[in-house]
């Protein structure tokens, strides 16, 4: 079976112009600066600078994967990733929540890797062990994190990571051996950019050298275009949403919130995670003044978790790719891992004391 179609039709450029400016992501951004430009116009200005700034950020990621994912649609190489990713489920499921960990993606610079992953048809479980483990901790983080809160809580997050990546994936290997979520990818996604050509029961053929070929050269092309305004417009959204909750939502409120112990704290630090999670750097301040303002470890832990997996920026961009209950599961395993994280992180410092 070849990979590469006969043909690729081109959309007229007044077909995409009309669909650039109908589009409700754009739309709203269009709107969301000119509004908050009258009601303040200096955060206006800074929400602006932030979006722009934390694309920029991500770029060279952002680049990496839709390059990646148009090479591997043009060649068809995307059929053999499958393949790779189609035999023992446990296996990839641990080498991805390994990776996660390790891996140097925020919980925003890891949407287009995931993209990458899933057009490439990449099984879900292994994807979701990945994007769960992947934003908790890296190398970096680990550094910051020992010095800035401790070495303890460091070792302890990246285990949690690792943990919370292991958990995702096989929860979602047990649903997929019962009959669901084999359809992660939204229609518009799967009918066009998202789409792997992998076919267990038929041989492939790959055309490494796709630019030779005008239908390879079409392909790659269109890949990159798809991918990229669909994702670039999503992240960019999720970027203004987030600097709105930086300027306006006080930590103030998150210490009110679980800055004291009782029964409840590790969940409600779960919940409050998720709007008020920041930049992953920028939240080990915050976490590290929240302890001295009497937060548990246990809450602290959970907090940092559930923020780093699905918060607001991050899950709007996951809900733009895949469908609602993919969506579902994905915020289900982000709060109740990271509630696990809490528990037991508590549990295994109040064994030691």
């Amino acid at each position: 079976m070849e990979i590469i179609a006969n043909s690729i039709q081109a959309p007229k450029p007044m077909n995409r112009f009309y669909a650039f400016f109908t589009d409700r992501v754009i739309i709203a951004l269009i709107l969301a600066f000119p509004v908050l430009a009258v009601l303040d116009q200096s955060q206006a200005y800074q929400s602006l600078r932030f979006s722009l700034q934390s694309m920029l950020q991500i770029a060279p990621f952002f680049i990496l994967a839709i390059t990646f994912a148009g090479y591997a649609k043009a060649t068809g190489i995307d059929a053999y990733i499958a393949k790779a990713f189609s035999g023992k489920v446990w296996m990839t499921i641990v080498v991805a929540s390994l990776a996660g960990a390790l891996s140097p993606f925020c919980s925003c610079g890891v949407i287009p890797l995931i993209a990458a992953m899933l057009a490439s048809g990449v099984p879900l479980a292994p994807v979701m062990a990945f994007c769960i483990s992947s934003p908790i901790m890296d190398p970096e983080m680990f550094i910051i994190t020992s010095s800035g809160i401790s070495l303890n809580f460091a070792i302890a997050k990246t285990l949690a990571a690792i943990g919370m990546g292991l958990g995702a994936g096989f929860v979602i290997f047990g649903l997929q051996k019962i009959g669901f979520l084999h359809k992660p990818l939204k229609k518009a996604q799967a009918s066009s950019c998202c789409q792997s050509s992998f076919d267990a029961g038929s041989r492939v053929k790959v055309f490494w050298k796709f630019w030779q070929k005008k239908e390879g050269r079409g392909r790659f092309m269109e890949e990159i275009h798809e991918n990229g305004l669909f994702l670039g417009k999503w992240m960019f959204f999720a970027f203004f949403l987030e600097s709105l909750m930086l300027a306006y939502m006080p930590a103030e409120w998150i210490a009110n919130a679980v800055g004291h112990e009782s029964p409840f704290a590790i969940p409600l630090a779960s919940a409050v995670g998720i709007p008020a999670y920041m930049n992953g750097y920028a939240a080990i301040p915050l976490i590290s003044g929240l302890m001295e303002m009497g937060m548990t470890s246990g809450a602290a832990m959970a907090f940092i978790t559930s923020g780093a997996v699905s918060s607001i920026p991050a899950a709007l961009a996951v809900y733009a790719l895949v469908r609602k209950p993919v969506f579902v599961m994905y915020i289900f395993l982000g709060l109740t891992g990271s509630m696990l994280a809490g528990y037991i992180f508590q549990m295994s410092l109040n064994a030691l004391v």
